[in-house]
């Protein structure tokens, strides 16, 4: 058996679906449920996502090998805090965040220092949809987990996450926290601000009940994400927000310039960026179809 006791506190759709993946694939004897609200836990229960849980960290981990923080960043450091002095002497510590460097800040500040059995991890994965009745055994089939392991980081903790992770079907790279926070600035924080930003905008104007009405399949495209758990992108804004801030400020030049190009009806330019844009995204599609 690859894990003998799991403990995964933030039972909802990531910390649900890796449940679901590890029972499915046999890599896990026993799963406990954290979390702060009995009646989502008690559901994970009769859904067969967990089988135990508590309220309460410091017990729920106290026998498990392998702990998973599925929360929101925000609250890693209270969970960090919380386990301290109560982790078996073989537990390994992972998440799933989003921003690698608040997660290092976080244990930093809650232990003193951050710990050999900690493994940061971010899988590429998710859906619109949030809470446990959204979670699904394949969310991480075929998809990529970036581990960002630091000096200290124990190299049988990494191999014992990284075995967690390919036995849900996942393919696990690793990457510097801070490389990862950049990285990820750009390909998924930047779209998820532009997305609520758009919704936002067109609420706000009179026209927005034809606009909504009449959105095409390009719009429900293109805005999905605004859908998300606005607690989970408010953590991730504040706690990666000098990178998110950066690649905003590349978005505005490059809407600046369209606006000028488009008041001025110089068509050229315009032509060019977006003949340019398509040849990029053909080329990534191409090459993302090719690893499917």
């Amino acid at each position: 058996m690859l894990i003998r006791r799991l403990c995964i506190v933030g039972v909802g759709l990531m910390g649900g679906s890796l449940a679901r993946a590890l029972r499915q694939g046999d890599a896990c004897a026993e799963i406990m449920g954290v979390g702060r609200r009995v009646e989502k836990l008690e559901k994970a229960v009769s859904l067969g996502v967990i089988d135990r849980y508590d309220t309460d960290i410091a017990q729920a981990v106290a026998n498990a090998d392998m702990v998973v923080l599925a929360v929101p960043v925000g609250a890693l450091e209270h969970c960090f805090a919380a386990m301290d002095g109560h982790l078996a002497a073989d537990a390994v510590v992972t998440d799933v965040g989003s921003v690698k460097r608040h997660v290092l800040k976080a244990a930093k500040a809650a232990l003193g220092a951050i710990p050999d059995y900690l493994v940061p991890g971010h899988p590429i994965a998710g859906a619109e949809k949030s809470g446990i009745e959204a979670a699904i055994a394949d969310l991480y089939q075929g998809r990529r987990v970036i581990l960002t392991p630091t000096e200290q980081t124990d190299p049988n903790a990494l191999d014992r996450v990284r075995a967690m992770w390919q036995a849900t079907g996942a393919e696990v790279v690793e990457m510097e926290a801070g490389y990862h926070d950049a990285v990820l600035a750009a390909t998924s924080h930047l779209p998820h601000v532009l997305a609520y930003t758009l919704v936002e905008v067109l609420g706000n104007m009179r026209e927005h009940p034809d606009i909504f009405r009449n959105a095409a399949g390009g719009f429900r495209d293109f805005t999905r994400i605004a859908s998300s758990d606005p607690d989970v992108w408010r953590d991730i804004c504040l706690s990666n927000g000098d990178e998110i801030a950066r690649v905003l400020a590349l978005y505005r030049e490059q809407l600046e310039r369209m606006e000028t190009d488009i008041r001025a009806g110089n068509g050229e330019p315009l032509h060019q960026m977006f003949r340019h844009a398509k040849a990029l995204r053909d080329q990534y599609a191409k090459g993302d179809a090719s690893n499917d």
